[in-house]
């Protein structure tokens, strides 16, 4: 298949590489070139534009936030007025975004998918994300397979594409949960003296012993925040995107309120920078721990 791939950071720049070596036909886009160069020595091909990059059957875009997907698609020329090419958007976006986006691709003519993706860059690389798609389900079909290259599995959620973006915020909501469940359990038992590193084993694999659990308390375990796999200023975002969620329907999140605000001293205290695993510093800042 031809396709175009618009924003080609950590986990654009992954999922690009292996739709490359799948054999497609990769034209690539980002406003920084040093990723471009890379993927054109592994056979992409770098375009001048956004606009020229959205061609072919589909189009592939990760973008970092609601105002990047805003600026590329709703605020000149894209997606082109009546393309049939497919655009597939990964990255995570508000309800709110999801929705005028979809408004955005019906008014001009375009197909448009919302294919959120869980799982790091280490995941990308590997083609072992999970995608939880949303949208026309014989667009869907068309593309299944370049999901098939990017991915281990793949999840239909309706014919809404912003049903996608729900799932996505939800799951990456019960991950924060999870990272801060791990950060508080860790305080405590340092409290008593035990050290992490000989507890979260223990408890991982007698009771979670599933990715999440046993990658993030690894990493709390040993204290190793940097090079971020996903970045603590985005986790805030994401739970944002959450607590937005449901306040427009009326949804209580009061973990989500707690998790803004350990998000919010962390940056206070300099980890913006670090991975989002790095809010369990603040479990133990409040501790009294080193």
């Amino acid at each position: 298949m031809e396709v175009g791939v618009i924003g080609v950071g950590r986990m654009g720049q992954a999922m690009a590489r292996n739709l490359i070596k799948a054999g497609h036909t990769v034209h690539l886009y980002d406003p920084v070139v040093a990723p471009l160069r890379a993927l054109e020595k592994d056979g992409g091909r770098i375009a001048a534009s956004a606009a020229e990059a959205f061609r072919g059957d589909a189009v592939i875009s990760m973008l970092p936030n609601d105002d990047a997907m805003r600026g590329a698609f709703m605020a000149g020329d894209l997606p082109p007025q009546g393309s049939k090419t497919i655009h597939i958007n990964c990255a995570t976006a508000s309800v709110a975004c999801a929705q005028d986006l979809t408004a955005r691709h019906k008014e001009r003519g375009v197909p448009y998918l919302a294919a959120c993706v869980w799982g790091r860059p280490d995941a990308a690389a590997a083609a072992k994300l999970s995608i939880v798609v949303a949208g026309d389900g014989r667009a869907i079909d068309k593309v299944q397979p370049l999901f098939d290259v990017l991915g281990q599995r793949t999840s239909r959620v309706g014919d809404e594409p912003y049903k996608a973006n729900v799932a996505k915020i939800a799951g990456n909501l019960m991950v924060a949960a999870a990272i801060e469940a791990i950060g508080e359990a860790a305080a405590l038992v340092r409290k008593y003296g035990i050290p992490a590193t000989d507890f979260l084993p223990i408890v991982v694999k007698a009771l979670f012993d599933v990715p999440v659990y046993r990658g993030y308390a690894d990493a709390i375990a040993k204290g190793e925040y940097e090079p971020p796999g996903f970045d603590l200023v985005l986790g805030l975002k994401d739970v944002r995107l959450a607590l937005a969620a449901g306040e427009k329907m009326n949804v209580p999140l009061p973990f989500a309120s707690v998790l803004r605000d350990a998000f919010l001293d962390a940056i206070a205290n300099g980890d913006g920078n670090k991975d989002w695993a790095a809010i369990a510093l603040g479990a133990a800042r409040r501790a009294g721990l080193d």
